[in-house]
Order: structure tokens, then C-alpha cells, then sequence
């Protein structure tokens, strides 16, 4: 992490710092932890000292600085962990997550994510986002999988990182839904925040000024299920699952943001990152990969039968290390 500052926007005003920082870091680092850091004063709100039950106002300017020395106390381990490496470079990794994996090391897994498996995979990952998440340019939700990108340097990192916060990056999702989506086509413009009722949800909020865009497609429905084709604009935490939500339409097996999530059909939120699509750190040239619906969604079509939805997915394989070469063979039938 080294040193980090941001400012405090109007929807977070009147939080607990050590609350609303510890949301923030999490998983990286606990909240005793936070309150630690504060009476250590490795945290200033507008350049002073402050306590932990402190109430945030907007504008309000917050400087993260932690001795070199705690983050190197951290000691990841090197785990031998299949990984499914749809393309690399001497810059860059893509690699197709699977459900189930976390994306970074924090409270509850050390041993057993992404970073763990690459740093067993290779020597050669960026360090601007600290020790805990080395070559980590953006994040996949545990549950959903898909396509993510590695940087393996600090450069390859910067122009990434600079296309996903400029909104040039091309992020492509399949999900099925809850119930029959009613318009073929829709877009979502819906400001997202964290919720206030609960921390670890997010939720649409128009008191927000952070704008949040999803852009969907109905590729089949059913009177029970709906497959749609999500094409994000902006990036914003849990923003499919929060959107598709508030639409009336949650994501299928998403315990977080449906009531009724249990399913007989899959076991984890019907979510993959089937496309990625960024400009290359060296050349320039803008790439796509693609990935296979995984398993599980394939599955899925044999418990929707039995259920007399009538959906099946199939999908045949999707590689391409270029938008010349995109061939897409994916099918998603009724019968």
C-alpha cells in the first residue's frame, strides 16, 4: 500500500473513519487493525491526528501512510494452484478465473487465491498495489468467473490501470437472471454507494455522484429465467449483481442481493466474464480474449430442463488473442 490519499465524497459524510476505512481496505486489513494505525497516527484526516470514532465530512482529505515495515511482515506463500492462462507475454497474464477463487489475500485467505497461485506461477509481478496484491490491476467477486488481467511490471500496470479508470476497457459478462426480463435491450444508469444497512452490500443510491452504467441484452428467457449479455460502461463494486437487482432480476444463486437465492441449479451466482478487450502496454493495439462458460453454467441447463424453464446453455471454445481473430461459437438455446 506504502501511501495512499483520497477525499471524502458527499454520500460518505457522517461515518465512523474507522468504519468507513474499514470497509474500504477490507480485505487487506481489519478494522482493530485501522484503529490501530489511527492512534499510531499512520492516519491524518487534513494533515491531523484524529480519533477512531471520528465522523467524516465531505471534502475531508485522508492520508494512509504505513511504515515500510508492516507490509513486509506479511510473508505470502507460493501456492501450487492450477491456473487456466488464456494468454501471456513478457507484460501481461490473462487468466480465466474460476468461481470460488479470490482474487487477493485477506481475512479468512492467505494461502489459497489468485495472487498465491501466481506468485508460484512466476517471478515477475508489478508491486504498485503492495505486497498483498501483486500485478493485480482490477478484481473479479469470488464467486463470479472470467477473464482478469496481470500486469507483470510497473509499466504494464500503469497504462492498464489508466484504460480501466479512463473507461477504455471492454468488459463483457453473461449472467442469468431471475424471472423474464420484459425489453430486449436496456441500460442501467443507476449511481451505486455503499449501503448504510449493510456494509457489506452495496446498494443504488442517487444521493451518489459516482455514475454507474450497465448495459444489457436479452439473449433467451424463459417465464422462470432470463439470459442476458452485460456490457459494462464504468466499474463500480458488485455493480452487475447491485444493478441487475434493482431492475427486479437478480443475478441466479446470489445470496447477497436476493432473498431467495437457493437454487437447485447452481451453487454460486450465475456470473462469468466472458470478454475482455484493453490496449496492449507495448504495442498499443487493442486486444480481446475470450473465455468458455464454465462448467457449472453449462450444467445448468440440465436442472433448468428438469424444472420445465426449458433453457439450456451450450458453448463451444473461445479464444481469440485479437478482435481479428473473434470467433464466437457460444450458443444459448431453447427447446
Amino acid at each position: 500500500m506504502t501511501k495512499k490519499k483520497f477525499s471524502i465524497e458527499k454520500e460518505n459524510s457522517g461515518f465512523r473513519v474507522d468504519k468507513y476505512l474499514g470497509d474500504k481496505l477490507a480485505p487487506d486489513f481489519s478494522r482493530v487493525e485501522i484503529k490501530n494505525f489511527i492512534k499510531k497516527k499512520y492516519i491524518l484526516i487534513n494533515n491531523a491526528a484524529i480519533k477512531p470514532h471520528y465522523k467524516l465530512k465531505e471534502n475531508d482529505s485522508i492520508v494512509i501512510d504505513l511504515p515500510q515495515r508492516i507490509e513486509q511482515s506479511f510473508d505470502l506463500p507460493a501456492t501450487e494452484i492450477a491456473l487456466d492462462i488464456v494468454y501471456e507475454d513478457e507484460d501481461l497474464i490473462v487468466v480465466n478465473k474460476s468461481a470460488g477463487m479470490v482474487v487477493h489475500p485477506g481475512a479468512g485467505h492467505f494461502s489459497d487465491t489468485l495472487v498465491n497461485a501466481l506468485l508460484y506461477y512466476t517471478s515477475g509481478l508489478s508491486d504498485l498495489n503492495g505486497i498483498l496484491r501483486p500485478g493485480i490491476v482490477h478484481r473479479l467477486d469470488k464467486d463470479t468467473s472470467g477473464l482478469i488481467v496481470i500486469a507483470k511490471h510497473n509499466q504494464a500496470h500503469r497504462f492498464l490501470a489508466s484504460q480501466f479508470k479512463e473507461h477504455k476497457v471492454k468488459k463483457t459478462y453473461i449472467a442469468v437472471v431471475k424471472g423474464r426480463v420484459e425489453y430486449d435491450q436496456g441500460i442501467i444508469d443507476a449511481p451505486i454507494q455503499r449501503s448504510p444497512v449493510n456494509r457489506k452490500k452495496m446498494a443504488v443510491s442517487y444521493a451518489c455522484t459516482k455514475q454507474a452504467i450497465t448495459c444489457y441484452s436479452v439473449l433467451k428467457r424463459t417465464e422462470k429465467f432470463s439470459v442476458l449479455k452485460i456490457n459494462l460502461k464504468t466499474g463500480r463494486t458488485h455493480q452487475i449483481r447491485v444493478h441487475l437487482a434493482h431492475l427486479g432480476h437478480p443475478v441466479l444463486g446470489d445470496s447477497l442481493y436476493s432473498r431467495n437465492a437457493t437454487n437447485q441449479f447452481i451453487q454460486r451466482q450465475a456470473l462469468h466474464a466472458q470478454e475482455l478487450g484493453f490496449f496492449h502496454p507495448q504495442t498499443n493495439k487493442f486486444i480481446e480474449f475470450f473465455a468458455d462458460l464454465p462448467d457449472d453454467m453449462q450444467c445448468f441447463k440440465k436442472g433448468a430442463k428438469k424444472e420445465g424453464a426449458s433453457l439450456y446453455l451450450t458453448a463451444c471454445s473461445l479464444n481469440a488473442t485479437d478482435s481479428k481473430d473473434k470467433k464466437s461459437n457460444n450458443q444459448l438455446k431453447f427447446l
